[in-house]
């Protein structure tokens, strides 16, 4: 029969079941709909550096009846685009083991191959590379029911170097310019992936000439005592902490803060305390307040340098220790004044 023959039939039905059976009926009758029409207007994403994009209120529920399109294009053409899903990941469950309602969906722009379709919140979603420098990804939530958190994408440029056929253009890795290298270097999790990468035929003798101790690293890591231990960023979770004026981690890119452009480190940024945060308790006669350190210590961190050679080609590779500022205390001062 006719949506309105079944609606009134649903209607006869006492109780609460009888509004569930009404909205079922009305949700299936209209899943023959295209889910995902052809985008007029989707949201361009220069990409230059590792970045994410999230579903709306991430990590809390999305809103409904959604269409949302992204299309990564990098900057370089000879780089590839990795996806990665944030573990915090659900999208209201499949049916039947598909995705029908709401879902994230990743394509390749240049043959409209769809790499995968995901919802539910029982696992998270594998990784994605692009096959050239362009990536899109849609996110659709219907009209009626939304899940929570979500999803989030960590986008990564790579540098392709597995080829089937070795190109007499194609440069090693450590003939490429420093600030391409950069952002491949950004890409690695352990020292031991970003050897094998620089030196495909010869990572396992660089690796062991790498920790092998001389007496510069004895020195200043063992004798001095005063070496900090790395932190793993890729562990870590950016939370947002309500305090006024205190130390607290801030993301510091080595390059900037040494203010060495010639050289690369890994990893490329360092976890240290620095202050922050709003002055809220400054004296009334103060129209601007300041968040200032009041005592700083410096500690040592152990970092790969990679350097040019001079005259040949390859990187120099060496653990070196920097030095960084870490603020133990800070206080609101005036500006221009030294009274809180």
């Amino acid at each position: 029969g006719s949506l309105c023959s079944r609606v009134l039939l649903l209607y006869a039905l006492k109780g609460r079941d009888s509004l569930w059976l009404i909205h079922f009926m009305v949700r299936m009758l209209s899943y023959d709909k295209p889910r995902v029409q052809d985008p007029q207007h989707e949201k361009i994403i220069t990409v230059s550096t590792n970045g994410s994009i999230h579903s709306p209120k991430f990590p809390h529920a999305y809103p409904r009846n959604t269409v949302l399109v992204w299309r990564l294009v990098a900057v370089e053409e000879n780089v590839w685009i990795q996806l990665t899903f944030d573990e915090r990941f659900g999208l209201e469950d499949p049916e039947d083991d598909i995705c029908k309602y709401d879902f994230v969906e990743v394509e390749e722009p240049s043959d409209g191959t769809i790499l995968g379709r995901w919802c539910g919140s029982s696992t998270v979603p594998s990784k994605q590379i692009s096959k050239g420098n362009q990536i899109r990804i849609r996110f659709v939530s219907d009209e009626y029911f939304s899940s929570e958190p979500g999803f989030c994408i960590h986008y990564t440029l790579l540098i392709p170097h597995h080829t089937e056929a070795a190109s007499p253009s194609m440069l090693p890795p450590s003939s490429l310019p420093l600030d391409l290298l950069n952002n491949a270097v950004a890409g690695f999790s352990t020292v031991e992936e970003l050897i094998r990468y620089l030196e495909p035929d010869r990572w396992q003798l660089d690796l062991e000439d790498l920790y092998r101790p001389t007496w510069q690293i004895l020195g200043k890591a063992y004798i001095r005592e005063r070496k900090s231990r790395v932190v793993d960023l890729n562990l870590l979770k950016e939370e947002v902490r309500l305090y006024s004026c205190t130390p607290r981690n801030f993301s510091v890119s080595l390059r900037e803060e040494l203010k060495r452009t010639d050289t690369i480190f890994w990893p490329l940024c360092l976890l240290v305390k620095r202050c922050g945060g709003n002055c809220a308790c400054c004296h009334y006669t103060c129209n601007e307040c300041q968040c200032v350190p009041t005592k700083v210590t410096k500690k040592y961190h152990e970092v790969l340098q990679l350097k040019p050679r001079s005259g040949v080609k390859g990187l120099h590779k060496s653990l070196t220790d920097v030095p960084l500022e870490h603020h133990e205390a800070c206080a609101c001062v005036c500006k221009g004044n030294t009274e809180g």
